[in-house]
């Protein structure tokens, strides 16, 4: 099994009075998370899988007395697929107020049901993390980066999904089956949605604009609805972790794009799945684009892990200047370019330098990218 970053990251935090709650897409391995979690521990653990029924109902609602009998032979209680269980909020609350000596881990498929219904019940009682598909840090960790920098193609392809990257030579079925079957359940489930294809279409037209700004009106042209409901089935699908978005960075520049926003997907994989194109480089005419997605939601997978503590940007004039990608921590701009061919290097846009001193600026190339990834630049 290939080592997460989010595990370190969780055994520094248990035993503190606080639940644990991981959330995440389908697929990426949060069980199997709590499986490793479970190996490297000594303690007691009592491991509850809220895809069995009767597990749903003694969890629905409990009382503290009720709880306290069952967990009395466990140090470490994990709740896996939480999601599905109705009134977990008010569950774990109790669970955390009566035996605060135990430690609670829990899991689940998507942030929509989950954090609507813990997030008021267990204020300041909880630690959230986020697992992603695999981080390129990971992968190089089990692979080595020699090997990991070979494979580059297929990962701006195929993504880093666990099933995708265990199953050489299945990479299309198993997207395929993933997008069509998995991704969208949690927004079917408990959003009501009465064009379940509209969402379909959407997801078509972001994939078609990464790298690109969304506009709402565009994209409520294209797949026929208002701009107000693109907004709302964005914000569903960024809730479930299928794409996120970068605002655009303004300070100084009178003609900097102050409202603007690019979409990524977390995935390249299920970029391509959607839109049914798994092409190789050499006949794409997309390659800059994916690398672009690629390397945001990789460096969005490290700060992820990482403490992170800045805002992520892009930046761009009415005249098209650009920088890619930025990141402002402690009062400093990191600007980056995003480049596929290393043919010709840009230098940094003088307007941009001008207008904001506090500044470090980098190419990110297959070069160098693995540095990037990784925090390393």
């Amino acid at each position: 099994m290939i080592e997460r970053d989010l595990k370190q990251l969780i055994l520094s935090h248990l035993f503190k009075g606080k639940a644990v709650i991981v959330v995440g897409p389908r697929q990426v391995g949060k069980t199997t998370l709590l499986r490793m979690i479970m190996n490297d521990s000594d303690k007691r653990i009592l491991f509850w899988n809220c895809d069995e029924p009767d597990i749903r109902q003694k969890l629905s609602s409990p009382t503290s007395t009720e709880l306290k009998a069952d967990v009395v032979n466990a140090d470490i209680i994990m709740i896996d697929e939480a999601q599905r269980v109705s009134n977990i909020g008010i569950t774990l609350k109790l669970l955390i107020d009566s035996c605060p000596e135990k430690q609670v881990i829990v899991t689940g498929s998507s942030a929509l049901e989950l954090s609507n219904s813990i997030n008021e019940p267990l204020t300041g009682r909880k630690y959230e993390y986020t697992l992603l598909p695999f981080s390129t840090k990971e992968l190089i960790n089990e692979h080595g980066s020699l090997d990991e920098k070979r494979l580059i193609e297929r990962r701006l392809i195929y993504g880093s999904y666990p099933d995708v990257i265990n199953s050489e030579g299945e990479e299309r079925e198993i997207l395929t089956n993933l997008t069509n079957s998995y991704l969208f359940k949690d927004v079917f489930a408990f959003q009501d949605i009465r064009k379940p294809e509209i969402i379909e279409q959407l997801l078509q037209a972001l994939a078609l604009q990464i790298g690109s700004e969304v506009s709402f009106n565009e994209l409520g042209n294209l797949v026929g609805m208002n701009s107000q409901t693109v907004q709302r089935y964005i914000d569903l699908l960024e809730k479930s972790f299928i794409v996120f978005h970068l605002r655009s960075f303004s300070r100084n520049v009178r003609n900097e794009l102050k409202k603007s926003r690019k979409v990524y997907f977390y995935d390249n994989g299920v970029r391509n799945a959607i839109i049914g194109d798994f092409k190789p480089l050499s006949l794409r005419q997309d390659t800059g684009a994916l690398w672009e997605n690629y390397l945001v939601s990789e460096r969005i997978k490290h700060n992820l892990y990482s403490h992170f503590y800045g805002n992520s940007y892009f930046w761009r004039t009415m005249q098209q200047q650009e920088i890619d990608y930025i990141e402002e921590t402690d009062g400093i701009l990191h600007a980056y370019e995003f480049k596929w061919s290393t043919a010709k290097l840009p230098k940094i846009n003088k307007t941009f330098a001008q207008n904001y001193p506090k500044h470090d600026y980098a190419v990110i190339s297959p070069e160098n990218y693995q540095d990037f990834v990784c925090g390393k630049l």
